[in-house]
């Protein structure tokens, strides 16, 4: 059995990351900061260690006599100062990675995100595909500065690093984007864009999970970077009706055109941030991409290399991420 340093314990993944090594016999430490919940992990008996990314000492005792390292952290959102997403998801990570140089580590796990790939309709798209330089948001942005700088170490340190690219992440525990959208299907502002017909990258957190174990342990994972999704088609308007059925809430009807929601997006982005604006427009050009383009990644790099199998399929997975929310949210 295997110590394991997670980072992101506290969050929506991280929590399930954490459980199921709980389950695979592994003991866990995990990174929280002062104050956060973390009754969850103390539940399932992980260990906590008090910090957060920015502060290297936690971080370089933890390390000691840790046999893994799975990082879950980030700073999520589409709004905000670059800078601030650069300093936990960039430059938290050099911190976390210099404290790895030197150590016996079997291996290290960053997770990335398939936002990282150009804001663009994708056919099947796989990890062969350069990603951009610019991006259109702070978190892409930093999360292809962090996945460049993951693998640089990786070259320059000999670090045992794997990269999994997951999609739009769902399922139980999720308190963010499920319940936002809840929110909005209740006051019937959801709008379709493109009427709902292109393609979510859809990726329910126990897949991730599975695939985050993979890479922990398949022996070619190292320097390697795997796209993760459920390996289905799901479009947009079957995701928001799934959503809208499981809480008994109207389905959306309304719908904006794709070439009329860019410029808006656009338009609208430009005035908040001239406002500095604390609080996005209700369309950015982030949503455009959640709800408007074609996200269709292939996975056959992860079915090949790791043997990646979706465990869990789109209609299942929905189906516990409602119960969850009913039961719990």
């Amino acid at each position: 059995m295997a110590t394991i340093f997670l980072t992101g314990g506290t969050g929506f993944v991280g929590s399930h990351i954490a459980e199921e090594a709980r389950k695979r016999g592994h003991t866990v430490r995990a990174l929280a900061r002062a104050g956060s919940d973390t009754a969850f992990l103390k539940e399932i008996g992980a260990e906590i260690v008090t910090g957060d990314l920015t502060d290297a000492a936690p971080i370089r005792q933890a390390l000691v006599g840790a046999d893994a390292i799975i990082h879950s952290a980030a700073k999520v959102g589409d709004w905000g100062p670059l800078d601030d997403y650069r300093k936990v998801n960039v430059e938290g990570l050099r911190i976390l990675l210099d404290a790895a140089i030197g150590l016996p580590l079997q291996r290290i796990v960053h997770v990335s995100s398939l936002g990282v790939y150009e804001a663009r309709h994708h056919y099947g798209t796989d990890e062969r595909e350069p990603l951009p330089e610019l991006h259109i948001d702070g978190y892409t942005q930093s999360k292809v500065e962090a996945e460049k700088l993951a693998l640089e170490y990786m070259r320059k340190h000999n670090l045992p690093i794997a990269v999994v690219r997951p999609g739009f992440v769902y399922g139980p525990r999720d308190r963010s984007v499920l319940p936002r959208l809840i929110e909005r299907l209740r006051n019937r502002s959801v709008k379709y864009i493109a009427g709902g017909r292109y393609a979510l990258n859809t990726t329910y957190v126990g897949n991730l999970v599975h695939a985050v174990f993979l890479a922990l342990e398949h022996p070619d994972a190292i320097g390697e970077v795997f796209n993760i999704t459920d390996g289905e088609f799901v479009s947009k308007k079957r995701f928001f009706e799934a959503v809208a059925d499981g809480m008994g809430l109207p389905r959306p009807t309304r719908s904006v055109p794709l070439w009329l929601a860019k410029p808006i997006a656009s338009w609208r982005e430009n005035v908040y941030r001239r406002r500095n604006s604390p609080t996005p427009p209700i369309l950015t050009r982030a949503v455009v991409k959640f709800a408007g383009l074609n996200l269709d990644f292939s996975i056959g790099k992860a079915r090949t290399s790791l043997g990646y199998q979706p465990i869990i399929s789109f209609d299942e997975g929905m189906r516990q991420a409602i119960n969850w929310f009913r039961n719990s949210g």
